[in-house]
């Protein structure tokens, strides 16, 4: 996990493409300036970024089923919640799933765990826009390798 870039999935872990459900992996590391403001002296990872974490693990299932098409951009968050702190050094598992797909939207739901302990869940909302170039994709596909992105599930 890599928090001032955003790039929080450390690896994916299991895919059910039948069921249209994947499952990821955030390490969340021992140090971070995020951690640093957030608190000192009592580090925490912020909600914010416990919700990203499940709306990047969901973003790569839709585009996956979307057969990397267009980049999944986050236009909704509903009914998030947070259950359980979580600190530096933490590992979380995400799971999401595909609810709704249609009307230009695709909704996933997801939840996180720890230790088997629910730290937190929401319904997430996509819109797919273009992307800005081939080359892109092709960096985004690059990307999808280094995090053990299942692509040859998803082969359209």
């Amino acid at each position: 996990m890599r928090l001032e870039y955003f790039q929080l999935v450390t690896r994916f872990t299991g895919l059910e493409a039948d069921k249209r459900r994947i499952r990821s992996v955030c390490e969340v590391p021992l140090k971070s300036t995020v951690f640093e403001g957030h608190f000192p002296g009592y580090p925490l990872m912020p909600g914010v970024m416990l919700i990203e974490c499940m709306a990047q693990t969901c973003g790569w299932l839709v585009s996956g089923v979307t057969g990397f098409v267009g980049l999944p951009v986050l236009a909704g968050v509903k009914d998030a919640k947070i259950r359980a702190a979580v600190f530096p050094g933490d590992t979380l598992e995400f799971e999401a799933w595909i609810v709704h797909e249609g009307s230009g939207y695709t909704i996933g739901e997801a939840k996180g765990t720890s230790k088997g302990q629910p730290i937190c869940n929401a319904q997430l909302t996509y819109r797919i826009v273009p992307y800005p170039s081939p080359e892109f994709r092709g960096k985004l596909r690059e990307w999808a390798a280094q995090v053990q992105f299942p692509l040859e599930e998803f082969a359209h």
